[in-house]
């Protein structure tokens, strides 16, 4: 699917198609991910970067990759102590 967007020349000026382009993609990937719409694989698929590019974007953009409580984590941790 394609979609178009018009855009006022004096934006455009800024970057080229190309960066528009990518900036958008992260862009969106990055709120998808973000609101749980899609997995952080679909998310690096869809920005044109490798799952570690994303994730370092992710890091950028402060997009938490690992969506997990204080609590939660302490409970995981005291579990695996007992073993």
């Amino acid at each position: 699917m394609q979609i178009a967007i018009d855009l006022p020349n004096d934006f455009v000026n800024f970057q080229s198609v190309a960066e528009i382009e990518k900036d958008m993609r992260l862009s969106y990937s990055l709120w998808l991910f973000q609101n749980a719409k899609v997995t952080i694989t679909k998310a690096a698929e869809l920005a044109h970067l490798d799952i570690y590019d994303f994730m370092a974007a992710c890091k950028q953009n402060q997009v938490p990759v690992i969506d997990i409580g204080r609590q939660e984590l302490l409970d995981e941790l005291a579990g695996m102590q007992s073993l």
